[in-house]
Protein backbone atom coordinates (compact mmCIF):
# COMPACT_ATOMS: atom_id res chain seq x y z
CA UNK A 1 0.00 0.00 0.00
CA UNK A 2 2.82 2.30 0.67
CA UNK A 3 3.42 5.73 2.58
CA UNK A 4 -0.26 7.04 3.88
CA UNK A 5 0.18 10.69 3.67
CA UNK A 6 -2.14 13.45 2.23
CA UNK A 7 0.34 15.70 1.18
CA UNK A 8 -0.39 17.62 -1.58
CA UNK A 9 -4.39 16.15 -1.77
CA UNK A 10 -7.19 18.07 -1.03
CA UNK A 11 -10.61 15.90 -0.14
CA UNK A 12 -14.03 17.18 -0.86
CA UNK A 13 -16.78 15.56 1.38
CA UNK A 14 -20.33 15.90 -0.25
CA UNK A 15 -23.48 13.89 1.30
CA UNK A 16 -22.03 11.19 4.18
CA UNK A 17 -24.45 8.92 6.19
CA UNK A 18 -25.88 10.48 9.00
CA UNK A 19 -24.30 11.07 12.06
CA UNK A 20 -20.50 12.61 12.68
CA UNK A 21 -18.52 9.93 11.07
CA UNK A 22 -17.33 12.01 7.96
CA UNK A 23 -16.38 14.81 9.98
CA UNK A 24 -13.91 12.53 12.51
CA UNK A 25 -12.58 10.68 9.29
CA UNK A 26 -11.86 14.26 7.55
CA UNK A 27 -9.77 15.23 10.77
CA UNK A 28 -7.05 12.30 10.44
CA UNK A 29 -6.87 13.15 7.20
CA UNK A 30 -5.85 16.71 8.07
CA UNK A 31 -3.72 15.54 10.29
CA UNK A 32 -1.90 13.60 7.70
CA UNK A 33 -1.06 16.61 5.59
CA UNK A 34 -4.62 17.01 3.61
CA UNK A 35 -6.81 19.96 2.80
CA UNK A 36 -10.16 19.05 3.57
CA UNK A 37 -13.55 20.76 2.82
CA UNK A 38 -17.16 19.71 2.78
CA UNK A 39 -20.46 20.68 0.94
CA UNK A 40 -23.41 21.09 3.07
CA UNK A 41 -26.79 21.21 1.25
CA UNK A 42 -29.10 21.37 4.56
CA UNK A 43 -28.73 22.00 8.51
CA UNK A 44 -28.42 18.52 8.76
CA UNK A 45 -25.22 18.28 6.74
CA UNK A 46 -23.97 21.75 8.85
CA UNK A 47 -25.44 19.88 12.00
CA UNK A 48 -22.35 17.37 11.67
CA UNK A 49 -19.51 19.39 10.60
CA UNK A 50 -17.83 21.39 13.21
CA UNK A 51 -15.92 23.81 11.68
CA UNK A 52 -16.91 26.73 9.54
CA UNK A 53 -13.09 27.08 7.79
CA UNK A 54 -13.45 23.79 5.53
CA UNK A 55 -17.59 23.85 4.92
CA UNK A 56 -19.07 25.08 1.81
CA UNK A 57 -22.63 25.67 2.13
CA UNK A 58 -24.51 25.23 -0.95
CA UNK A 59 -27.89 27.49 -1.16
CA UNK A 60 -28.56 27.10 -4.46
CA UNK A 61 -31.01 25.39 -6.63
CA UNK A 62 -30.45 21.57 -6.83
CA UNK A 63 -30.71 22.22 -11.27
CA UNK A 64 -28.20 24.54 -10.74
CA UNK A 65 -25.60 21.70 -8.69
CA UNK A 66 -24.32 20.13 -12.35
CA UNK A 67 -22.46 23.47 -12.76
CA UNK A 68 -21.50 24.01 -9.57
CA UNK A 69 -19.59 22.02 -8.39
CA UNK A 70 -17.47 21.72 -11.21
CA UNK A 71 -16.89 25.24 -10.30
CA UNK A 72 -16.39 24.06 -6.77
CA UNK A 73 -13.57 21.09 -7.75
CA UNK A 74 -11.24 23.76 -9.86
CA UNK A 75 -11.42 26.77 -7.78
CA UNK A 76 -10.44 24.43 -4.78
CA UNK A 77 -7.90 21.98 -6.66
CA UNK A 78 -10.08 19.33 -5.25
CA UNK A 79 -7.86 15.90 -6.18
CA UNK A 80 -10.02 13.05 -4.17
CA UNK A 81 -13.81 13.47 -3.45
CA UNK A 82 -15.50 11.62 -0.56
CA UNK A 83 -19.30 10.21 -0.50
CA UNK A 84 -21.69 7.86 0.99
CA UNK A 85 -24.03 6.09 -1.36
CA UNK A 86 -23.31 6.93 -5.18
CA UNK A 87 -26.78 7.42 -6.92
CA UNK A 88 -28.62 10.29 -4.69
CA UNK A 89 -28.53 13.70 -7.44
CA UNK A 90 -25.87 15.39 -5.58
CA UNK A 91 -23.53 12.74 -4.97
CA UNK A 92 -23.84 10.99 -8.57
CA UNK A 93 -23.65 14.81 -9.95
CA UNK A 94 -20.07 14.79 -7.94
CA UNK A 95 -19.22 11.45 -9.44
CA UNK A 96 -19.58 12.31 -12.87
CA UNK A 97 -17.73 15.72 -12.25
CA UNK A 98 -15.03 14.08 -10.72
CA UNK A 99 -14.45 11.67 -13.41
CA UNK A 100 -14.44 14.13 -16.40
CA UNK A 101 -11.51 15.84 -14.25
CA UNK A 102 -9.27 12.65 -13.37
CA UNK A 103 -10.67 13.39 -9.53
CA UNK A 104 -10.33 9.90 -7.25
CA UNK A 105 -13.64 9.37 -6.36
CA UNK A 106 -13.57 7.37 -2.32
CA UNK A 107 -17.40 5.45 -1.88
CA UNK A 108 -18.52 4.46 1.33
CA UNK A 109 -21.97 2.29 1.61
CA UNK A 110 -23.32 -0.11 4.29
CA UNK A 111 -20.91 -3.71 4.34
CA UNK A 112 -21.82 -6.05 1.76
CA UNK A 113 -20.44 -8.54 4.69
CA UNK A 114 -22.71 -6.90 7.29
CA UNK A 115 -23.64 -5.96 9.72
CA UNK A 116 -20.02 -6.12 10.53
CA UNK A 117 -18.15 -4.52 8.14
CA UNK A 118 -18.21 -1.08 6.06
CA UNK A 119 -17.68 -1.04 2.28
CA UNK A 120 -14.90 1.43 0.84
CA UNK A 121 -14.56 1.33 -2.89
CA UNK A 122 -13.04 3.53 -5.30
CA UNK A 123 -15.59 5.03 -8.18
CA UNK A 124 -18.99 3.05 -7.38
CA UNK A 125 -20.49 0.79 -5.59
CA UNK A 126 -23.37 -1.65 -5.60
CA UNK A 127 -24.17 -2.34 -9.39
CA UNK A 128 -21.45 0.62 -10.16
CA UNK A 129 -18.73 -1.76 -8.03
CA UNK A 130 -15.70 -3.55 -9.81
CA UNK A 131 -17.04 -6.45 -8.33
CA UNK A 132 -19.88 -7.01 -10.57
CA UNK A 133 -17.73 -7.70 -13.90
CA UNK A 134 -15.57 -9.88 -11.74
CA UNK A 135 -15.63 -13.50 -11.78
CA UNK A 136 -15.45 -15.97 -9.17
CA UNK A 137 -12.18 -17.27 -11.08
CA UNK A 138 -10.78 -13.77 -11.08
CA UNK A 139 -10.95 -13.29 -7.44
CA UNK A 140 -9.66 -16.69 -6.60
CA UNK A 141 -6.54 -15.92 -8.87
CA UNK A 142 -5.57 -13.02 -6.64
CA UNK A 143 -5.78 -14.80 -3.38
CA UNK A 144 -4.70 -17.79 -3.69
CA UNK A 145 -1.34 -17.06 -2.20
CA UNK A 146 -3.15 -15.14 0.98
CA UNK A 147 -4.14 -17.05 4.19
CA UNK A 148 -6.51 -15.20 6.08
CA UNK A 149 -8.86 -15.95 9.19
CA UNK A 150 -12.47 -15.65 7.81
CA UNK A 151 -13.85 -13.92 10.93
CA UNK A 152 -18.12 -14.56 11.35
CA UNK A 153 -20.15 -11.59 12.40
CA UNK A 154 -21.33 -11.38 15.75
CA UNK A 155 -24.59 -12.52 16.60
CA UNK A 156 -25.15 -8.89 17.84
CA UNK A 157 -24.23 -5.55 16.77
CA UNK A 158 -25.27 -2.41 18.20
CA UNK A 159 -25.37 0.13 15.29
CA UNK A 160 -29.23 -0.27 14.08
CA UNK A 161 -30.43 1.99 17.02
CA UNK A 162 -27.79 4.53 16.77
CA UNK A 163 -28.31 5.08 13.64
CA UNK A 164 -32.20 5.78 13.76
CA UNK A 165 -31.07 8.61 16.25
CA UNK A 166 -28.83 9.84 13.62
CA UNK A 167 -31.33 9.96 11.36
CA UNK A 168 -33.89 11.42 13.96
CA UNK A 169 -31.48 14.58 14.43
CA UNK A 170 -30.75 15.06 10.51
CA UNK A 171 -34.19 15.12 9.79
CA UNK A 172 -35.41 17.46 12.90
CA UNK A 173 -32.16 19.97 11.92
CA UNK A 174 -33.87 19.80 8.43
CA UNK A 175 -37.24 20.19 9.67
CA UNK A 176 -36.92 23.09 12.27
CA UNK A 177 -33.55 24.70 11.48
CA UNK A 178 -33.14 25.06 7.51
CA UNK A 179 -34.03 28.62 7.24
CA UNK A 180 -30.58 29.42 5.09
CA UNK A 181 -31.08 26.58 3.18
CA UNK A 182 -34.51 27.61 1.04
CA UNK A 183 -33.62 25.59 -2.25
CA UNK A 184 -32.97 22.65 -0.26
CA UNK A 185 -35.17 19.67 -1.94
CA UNK A 186 -34.62 15.76 -0.12
CA UNK A 187 -34.00 13.05 -2.49
CA UNK A 188 -36.48 10.84 -1.04
CA UNK A 189 -40.05 9.97 -2.67
CA UNK A 190 -41.58 11.91 1.00
CA UNK A 191 -41.38 14.79 3.02
CA UNK A 192 -38.61 15.94 5.14
CA UNK A 193 -41.60 16.18 7.21
CA UNK A 194 -42.86 12.57 6.74
CA UNK A 195 -38.70 11.34 6.74
CA UNK A 196 -38.47 13.14 10.30
CA UNK A 197 -41.47 11.63 11.82
CA UNK A 198 -40.65 7.74 10.11
CA UNK A 199 -37.48 8.27 11.96
CA UNK A 200 -38.67 8.96 15.08
CA UNK A 201 -41.42 6.39 15.18
CA UNK A 202 -38.71 3.73 14.47
CA UNK A 203 -36.33 4.77 17.36
CA UNK A 204 -39.69 4.53 19.83
CA UNK A 205 -40.69 1.35 18.70
CA UNK A 206 -37.03 -0.26 18.36
CA UNK A 207 -37.82 -2.32 21.90
CA UNK A 208 -41.35 -3.01 20.60
CA UNK A 209 -40.00 -4.42 17.29
CA UNK A 210 -37.21 -6.33 18.47
CA UNK A 211 -39.73 -8.09 21.21
CA UNK A 212 -42.00 -9.05 18.43
CA UNK A 213 -39.29 -10.45 16.17
CA UNK A 214 -37.58 -12.87 19.14
CA UNK A 215 -41.43 -14.18 19.57
CA UNK A 216 -41.90 -15.03 15.94
CA UNK A 217 -38.44 -16.47 15.28
CA UNK A 218 -39.34 -18.76 18.70
CA UNK A 219 -42.96 -19.33 17.36
CA UNK A 220 -41.06 -20.63 13.84
CA UNK A 221 -38.79 -22.89 15.51
CA UNK A 222 -41.94 -24.40 18.18
CA UNK A 223 -43.93 -25.17 15.10
CA UNK A 224 -41.48 -26.98 12.99
CA UNK A 225 -42.74 -26.39 9.59
CA UNK A 226 -40.73 -26.30 6.89
CA UNK A 227 -40.15 -22.33 5.40
CA UNK A 228 -38.65 -20.78 3.00
CA UNK A 229 -37.36 -16.61 3.74
CA UNK A 230 -38.31 -13.72 1.72
CA UNK A 231 -36.15 -10.80 2.98
CA UNK A 232 -37.56 -7.43 2.25
CA UNK A 233 -35.52 -4.35 1.69
CA UNK A 234 -36.09 -0.79 1.76
CA UNK A 235 -38.36 0.47 -0.97
CA UNK A 236 -36.49 3.84 -0.95
CA UNK A 237 -32.97 2.02 -1.37
CA UNK A 238 -30.55 3.11 -3.90
CA UNK A 239 -30.41 -1.16 -4.68
CA UNK A 240 -33.91 -0.86 -5.71
CA UNK A 241 -34.04 1.96 -7.24
CA UNK A 242 -31.33 2.19 -9.44
CA UNK A 243 -30.28 -2.14 -9.39
CA UNK A 244 -33.22 -3.90 -9.65
CA UNK A 245 -36.23 -4.39 -12.22
CA UNK A 246 -38.63 -4.09 -9.51
CA UNK A 247 -39.78 -0.59 -8.14
CA UNK A 248 -41.08 -1.14 -4.59
CA UNK A 249 -41.38 -3.99 -1.69
CA UNK A 250 -44.65 -4.47 -1.99
CA UNK A 251 -44.25 -5.64 -6.12
CA UNK A 252 -41.68 -7.95 -4.98
CA UNK A 253 -44.12 -9.38 -2.04
CA UNK A 254 -46.89 -10.23 -4.64
CA UNK A 255 -44.41 -11.56 -6.87
CA UNK A 256 -42.41 -13.51 -4.23
CA UNK A 257 -46.15 -15.30 -3.33
CA UNK A 258 -47.39 -15.53 -6.46
CA UNK A 259 -43.90 -17.89 -7.26
CA UNK A 260 -44.17 -19.96 -3.73
CA UNK A 261 -47.50 -20.38 -4.74
CA UNK A 262 -46.68 -21.73 -7.92
CA UNK A 263 -43.84 -23.96 -6.95
CA UNK A 264 -44.13 -24.94 -3.38
CA UNK A 265 -44.91 -28.06 -1.79
CA UNK A 266 -48.05 -27.88 -0.21
CA UNK A 267 -46.82 -28.74 3.53
CA UNK A 268 -43.92 -25.45 2.92
CA UNK A 269 -44.58 -22.47 4.35
CA UNK A 270 -43.13 -18.63 3.62
CA UNK A 271 -41.76 -15.80 5.72
CA UNK A 272 -41.52 -12.16 4.83
CA UNK A 273 -38.99 -10.42 7.19
CA UNK A 274 -38.68 -6.65 6.89
CA UNK A 275 -35.73 -4.56 6.66
CA UNK A 276 -34.22 -3.63 10.48
CA UNK A 277 -34.89 0.05 9.16
CA UNK A 278 -38.27 -0.44 8.13
CA UNK A 279 -40.24 2.63 8.33
CA UNK A 280 -43.60 1.87 7.96
CA UNK A 281 -44.05 4.04 4.50
CA UNK A 282 -46.26 1.07 3.06
CA UNK A 283 -48.68 -1.45 4.88
CA UNK A 284 -46.32 -4.70 4.32
CA UNK A 285 -48.12 -6.70 6.37
CA UNK A 286 -51.59 -6.11 4.70
CA UNK A 287 -50.26 -6.21 1.56
CA UNK A 288 -48.76 -9.88 2.47
CA UNK A 289 -51.98 -10.87 4.07
CA UNK A 290 -53.99 -9.57 1.45
CA UNK A 291 -52.16 -11.71 -1.65
CA UNK A 292 -52.14 -14.69 0.50
CA UNK A 293 -55.47 -14.60 1.12
CA UNK A 294 -55.90 -13.89 -2.57
CA UNK A 295 -54.42 -17.40 -3.62
CA UNK A 296 -55.87 -19.27 -0.67
CA UNK A 297 -52.54 -19.73 0.86
CA UNK A 298 -52.95 -17.37 4.03
CA UNK A 299 -52.22 -19.91 6.44
CA UNK A 300 -49.05 -20.64 4.84
CA UNK A 301 -47.92 -17.27 4.96
CA UNK A 302 -46.22 -15.36 7.66
CA UNK A 303 -45.17 -11.78 8.48
CA UNK A 304 -41.88 -11.21 10.64
CA UNK A 305 -41.26 -7.40 11.94
CA UNK A 306 -37.89 -6.86 13.39
CA UNK A 307 -36.06 -9.37 15.24
CA UNK A 308 -32.32 -10.90 14.38
CA UNK A 309 -31.79 -12.88 11.02
CA UNK A 310 -29.37 -15.33 12.11
CA UNK A 311 -32.26 -17.53 13.90
CA UNK A 312 -34.68 -17.45 11.15
CA UNK A 313 -31.88 -18.63 8.85
CA UNK A 314 -30.42 -21.43 10.90
CA UNK A 315 -33.83 -23.30 9.57
CA UNK A 316 -34.49 -22.02 6.52
CA UNK A 317 -34.94 -23.83 3.30
CA UNK A 318 -34.15 -21.27 1.07
CA UNK A 319 -34.32 -17.35 1.04
CA UNK A 320 -35.29 -14.96 -1.87
CA UNK A 321 -34.40 -11.29 -2.02
CA UNK A 322 -34.12 -8.76 -4.95
CA UNK A 323 -30.30 -7.67 -4.09
CA UNK A 324 -30.25 -7.69 -0.08
CA UNK A 325 -26.57 -8.02 1.21
CA UNK A 326 -28.26 -9.98 3.65
CA UNK A 327 -28.32 -12.45 0.75
CA UNK A 328 -24.60 -12.79 1.62
CA UNK A 329 -25.58 -14.07 5.53
CA UNK A 330 -27.74 -16.81 3.55
CA UNK A 331 -24.39 -17.78 1.17
CA UNK A 332 -23.09 -18.00 4.53
CA UNK A 333 -25.35 -20.18 5.79
CA UNK A 334 -25.48 -22.64 2.74
CA UNK A 335 -29.07 -21.76 1.69
CA UNK A 336 -29.97 -21.59 -1.82
CA UNK A 337 -30.80 -17.77 -2.72
CA UNK A 338 -32.70 -15.96 -5.57
CA UNK A 339 -32.18 -12.77 -6.59
CA UNK A 340 -34.00 -10.37 -9.19
CA UNK A 341 -31.47 -7.63 -8.94
CA UNK A 342 -27.77 -6.55 -9.83
CA UNK A 343 -25.96 -6.99 -6.89
CA UNK A 344 -22.30 -7.77 -5.99
CA UNK A 345 -22.82 -11.14 -4.99
CA UNK A 346 -24.87 -12.47 -7.81
CA UNK A 347 -22.56 -14.99 -9.10
CA UNK A 348 -23.55 -17.93 -11.18
CA UNK A 349 -21.76 -20.53 -8.79
CA UNK A 350 -23.84 -19.10 -5.61
CA UNK A 351 -27.32 -17.58 -6.95
CA UNK A 352 -29.56 -19.53 -8.70
CA UNK A 353 -31.02 -18.69 -11.91
CA UNK A 354 -34.08 -21.02 -11.52
CA UNK A 355 -37.84 -19.58 -12.22
CA UNK A 356 -38.98 -18.64 -8.98
CA UNK A 357 -42.03 -21.15 -9.07
CA UNK A 358 -38.86 -23.61 -9.93
CA UNK A 359 -36.89 -22.53 -7.23
CA UNK A 360 -39.07 -23.06 -5.05
CA UNK A 361 -40.01 -26.70 -5.54
CA UNK A 362 -36.28 -27.06 -5.92
CA UNK A 363 -34.06 -24.63 -5.11
CA UNK A 364 -30.08 -24.83 -6.51
CA UNK A 365 -27.67 -25.26 -3.85
CA UNK A 366 -24.58 -22.66 -3.67
CA UNK A 367 -21.23 -23.42 -4.23
CA UNK A 368 -19.78 -23.35 -0.48
CA UNK A 369 -16.08 -23.54 -1.54
CA UNK A 370 -16.81 -20.53 -4.48
CA UNK A 371 -18.74 -18.18 -2.05
CA UNK A 372 -15.82 -18.85 0.67
CA UNK A 373 -12.85 -17.63 -1.99
CA UNK A 374 -15.40 -14.94 -2.62
CA UNK A 375 -15.73 -13.68 0.73
CA UNK A 376 -12.19 -14.08 1.38
CA UNK A 377 -11.89 -11.95 -1.61
CA UNK A 378 -13.69 -9.48 -0.33
CA UNK A 379 -12.53 -9.04 3.24
CA UNK A 380 -9.06 -8.62 1.82
CA UNK A 381 -10.51 -5.55 -0.84
CA UNK A 382 -13.43 -3.51 0.23
CA UNK A 383 -14.92 -4.79 3.40
CA UNK A 384 -13.36 -2.89 6.44
CA UNK A 385 -14.30 -3.89 10.12
CA UNK A 386 -16.41 -1.46 12.38
CA UNK A 387 -19.70 0.97 11.33
CA UNK A 388 -20.57 4.12 11.14
CA UNK A 389 -23.05 5.26 13.61
CA UNK A 390 -21.98 3.72 17.49
CA UNK A 391 -19.11 5.66 18.56
CA UNK A 392 -17.04 2.28 19.19
CA UNK A 393 -17.72 0.93 15.75
CA UNK A 394 -16.66 4.41 14.41
CA UNK A 395 -13.24 4.23 15.78
CA UNK A 396 -12.73 0.40 14.84
CA UNK A 397 -13.83 2.11 11.25
CA UNK A 398 -11.87 5.06 10.69
CA UNK A 399 -8.46 3.47 12.29
CA UNK A 400 -9.31 0.75 9.78
CA UNK A 401 -9.70 2.58 6.75
CA UNK A 402 -7.81 5.90 6.66
CA UNK A 403 -4.55 4.56 5.17
CA UNK A 404 -6.81 3.17 2.41
CA UNK A 405 -8.35 6.39 1.60
CA UNK A 406 -4.92 8.12 1.41
CA UNK A 407 -3.08 5.15 -0.34
CA UNK A 408 -2.76 5.72 -4.25
CA UNK A 409 -4.34 2.34 -5.20
CA UNK A 410 -7.79 1.24 -4.92
CA UNK A 411 -8.43 -2.08 -2.29
CA UNK A 412 -8.27 -4.22 -6.16
CA UNK A 413 -4.82 -2.51 -7.63
CA UNK A 414 -3.47 -2.59 -4.09
CA UNK A 415 -3.92 -6.33 -4.06
CA UNK A 416 -2.60 -6.95 -7.45
CA UNK A 417 0.27 -5.16 -6.77
CA UNK A 418 0.64 -6.88 -3.73
CA UNK A 419 0.73 -10.03 -5.46
CA UNK A 420 3.33 -8.80 -8.32
CA UNK A 421 6.22 -7.69 -5.52
CA UNK A 422 8.22 -10.11 -5.07
CA UNK A 423 8.44 -10.99 -1.54
CA UNK A 424 12.29 -10.53 -0.26
CA UNK A 425 13.84 -13.02 0.99
CA UNK A 426 15.54 -13.51 4.23
CA UNK A 427 19.04 -14.38 4.48
CA UNK A 428 20.80 -16.48 7.22
CA UNK A 429 24.01 -15.02 8.31
CA UNK A 430 26.32 -17.86 9.40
Amino acid sequence: MGKASGKGKVFLFLQGPHGPFFYQLSRILAVSGAKVFKVGFNQGDRSFWHNDQTYLPYFGKLDDWEGEIRKILRSHNVTDIVLYGDTRHVNAEGVRAAKEQGITVHCFEEGYLRPYWVTYERGGVNGFSRLVDMSVDDMRAEIQDHNVDLPEAPARWGDMRHHAFYGAVYHGQILFRNRAYQNYRTHRDISVLQEFRLHFRKLLAFPLHAAQGRAAALRIRRDGYVYHLALLQLSHDSSIQHHSPLNSMPEFIRLTIEGFAQGAPNHHHLIIKTHPLEDGRYPLRKITMETARALNIQNRVHFVRGGKLAGLLNFARSVVTVNSTAGQQALGHGLPVKVFGNSVYHKPEFTSEQPLGEFFADPWKPDPRAYRDYRHYLLKTSQVMGGFYSAKSRRRLIRSVVDRVLANQDPYDSLKSENATPRQQLRVVK
